[in-house]
């Protein structure tokens, strides 16, 4: 809504009014009593007109300020921090919106102490190190925010991709419809794999309609990193749910924005502080050396083999039934990185274009943390951290998005790109 510039005669509601200058109804009310704000009362109903509100706008020196917000965050399945570190670089582009830590969740032990050490150091208590089948959710503080990126395990393509029938983890998205109905926030994130859209059997628009039925309205979204200004072709499926009662609609931020963004591997993997934490390089043995040496910046180990036919050493060669496309694949330093995993045997570590696996530091970098945040944990523990997180910028872009809808701002957007 812009008020200012809308041509048409009209009356507005006192919530758009109030959504545009970003005020609550009682400072709406109080400036109607003490600053002159022109409106109508009808029954127990303010209205305002265009005209009117446009004459006190425009007179004298009359600066509306806008109620500072903090919104009060919880999370399930937060992982390192992905999420809450962007949240809680997050502003609405007034400045008055923002986002605060109040809960976590995880149920991984290092995983846990590495969100304390980056997101709450001052409240390592806020964070729950339990199976969240064990969290009392509605003994948790209040909230107004939500975020959870669910357990993908059943719904990626390179996992089980069995959807509700793996017991394990594919109802474990029920923990945050209880957070929902617990709770009620003003607004929620979440966030899964791409291959969630197809895994089982309808689970996908069952999740959908669960989140609903909770009370809320959806925009669900297709995010391709690499189009966000991200070092990194990582695509994944968010939804992002407002209050059914609260009248503000969310708009996907236009990826046009970044389009001039330098999203190189070259780049993001550049500078990076001799002292930087997790930034150890693993020793590889000689036949893999070997084998790198063979395969060209942006190649994997099969492209290399058709290339150059006989002359790729038999004894290198990788006999798999499947050929999955990350193994032994090198970054183009041209391009954004490939998927940052968070597990797999030999092959799959990612590899830079100088014949070296990428450190932790590294893999930390193209999912956009800060070089400041430091992991906990052995190797194994970081890679996976790191790749099970949501890439930082992404959450800052989304969450900056939604404060700047509640915050009655406008920004160049665009349509969501999946069905509800």
């Amino acid at each position: 809504m812009d008020m200012l510039n809308d041509k048409i005669e009209r009356w507005y509601s006192m919530n758009e009014v109030c959504e545009y200058l970003g005020i609550t109804r009682d400072t709406c009310l109080t400036l109607i009593e003490n600053s002159g704000m022109p409106g109508i009362k009808v029954g127990r109903i303010w209205k305002f007109k265009t005209s009117k509100i446009e004459e006190w706008m425009q007179s004298g020196d009359k600066e509306i300020v806008k109620e500072k917000k903090v919104f009060r965050l919880g999370e399930l399945f937060c992982g390192p921090g992905g999420i809450a570190c962007g949240a809680k670089r997050a502003r609405s582009n007034d400045g008055a919106y923002s986002i605060e830590h109040v809960w976590a969740n995880d149920y991984d032990s290092d995983t846990c102490k590495t969100y304390r050490k980056n997101i709450c150091p001052e409240d390592p208590n806020s964070v729950f190190c339990c199976d969240v089948r064990d969290l009392d959710i509605a003994k948790l503080e209040k909230i107004d925010a939500f975020c959870y990126g669910f357990p993908c395990n059943s719904f990626s393509n390179v996992g089980e991709h069995k959807g509700f029938e793996n017991e394990k983890y594919g109802q474990l998205y029920w923990y945050g419809i209880e957070v929902l109905k617990a709770h009620r926030p003003e607004w929620f994130i979440a966030e899964n794999v791409s291959g969630i859209r197809s895994a089982g059997s309808g689970d996908f628009e069952i999740i959908l309609n669960d989140m609903r039925e909770a009370g809320y309205k959806l925009n669900v979204n297709l995010y391709k990193s690499e189009q966000y200004g991200i070092p990194q072709t990582r695509h994944r499926v968010i939804i992002v749910g407002i209050r059914n009662d609260i009248p503000v609609e969310y708009k996907i931020p236009d990826p046009a924005l970044y389009a001039n963004c330098d999203i190189s591997a070259r780049t993001a993997l550049s500078n990076i502080p001799n002292d930087s934490p997790n930034n150890e390089t693993r020793k590889l043995s000689a036949d893999v050396i070997r084998r790198l040496s063979y395969i060209l910046p942006g190649e994997n180990i099969w492209q290399a083999e058709e290339r150059l036919g006989k002359d790729f050493p038999e004894d290198l060669k990788i006999h798999t039934k499947t050929k999955i496309s990350q193994i032994y694949r090198k970054l183009d330093p041209d391009k954004p990185a490939y998927t940052v995993t968070a597990a797999g045997g030999g092959g799959t570590f990612m590899y830079h274009w100088t014949d070296r696996e990428l450190t932790n530091r590294e893999r930390a970098r193209i999912q956009t943390f800060p070089d400041y945040f430091e992991f906990v944990g052995n190797y194994s523990s970081v890679r996976k951290q790191i790749g099970m997180a949501v890439p930082c910028k992404l959450s800052e872009i989304i969450i900056t998005a939604v404060l700047n809808c509640f915050a009655g701002i406008d920004y160049p957007s665009t349509k969501a790109n999946l069905e509800e």
